[in-house]
């Protein structure tokens, strides 16, 4: 899909703290609230973090944008804190809404500046050109995107970031991604792109750069 090929040196980050521990923390053999690295995130307690980690792929993917820049970024629990009250995140008794895109946008634009433009209907055909233009893409997928081989019930459910690609392949750092396998510069055929991508998500840039 186009002819050139991009890859922006983005750092990665996990949703989890403990990004080796992702096989152990999907299949169940470690609990999240095991994580012993779970302070880092900001969480107050080992159950808050618990409770935020599966639902704040979008939060690491700003933090990635955020280091790419060079912009101090905050863990990722207090992130998810200052989009909750920014109404992009709506806590609920036994879960929470969101990523909201168009409060996210508002919020990342006035607390970084960042740029961003939310796509409600984004076609695999523009991403190429955002990158190109220096921008990084957060991507609504399902999260099985992260195995090579996987047949997904439907599309979307996860954020993943878009950073860089080729005329054969997508590159995508994936917050719920396996260690070594797929979670920094994971390549997506544009082939097998659309099994599991939704067609929506937000473009973030800085002015300039």
């Amino acid at each position: 899909m186009g002819n050139n090929s991009v890859r922006h040196d983005v750092p990665y980050y996990s949703q989890w703290e403990s990004a080796e521990l992702v096989p152990e923390l999907l299949s169940g053999r470690v609990k999240a609230e095991e994580d012993p690295f779970w302070r880092r995130s900001g969480a107050d307690t080992a159950e808050d973090y618990a409770f935020w980690s599966w639902r704040i792929c979008g939060m690491a993917c700003l933090r990635m944008a955020l280091e790419y820049w060079n912009m101090n970024s905050p863990n990722l629990v207090t992130l998810a804190r200052e989009f909750l009250d920014a109404g992009a995140y709506v806590r609920r008794e036994d879960g929470v809404d969101g990523l909201i895109y168009a409060p996210f946008a508002e919020y990342a634009a006035k607390r970084w500046g960042i740029e961003a433009e939310v796509y409600g209907n984004l076609e695999a055909e523009e991403i190429p050109g955002l990158l190109e233009d220096g921008k990084l893409v957060m991507l609504s997928v399902h999260p099985s995107i992260r195995e090579r081989d996987a047949t997904p019930p439907g599309r979307g459910g996860h954020l993943v970031l878009a950073v860089g690609c080729s005329p054969g392949h997508l590159q995508i750092h994936n917050p719920s991604g396996l260690p070594g396998v797929s979670q920094r510069f994971a390549e997506v055929s544009w082939q097998e792109l659309p099994r599991f991508f939704a067609q929506r998500g937000v473009s973030l840039g800085i002015s300039g750069r």
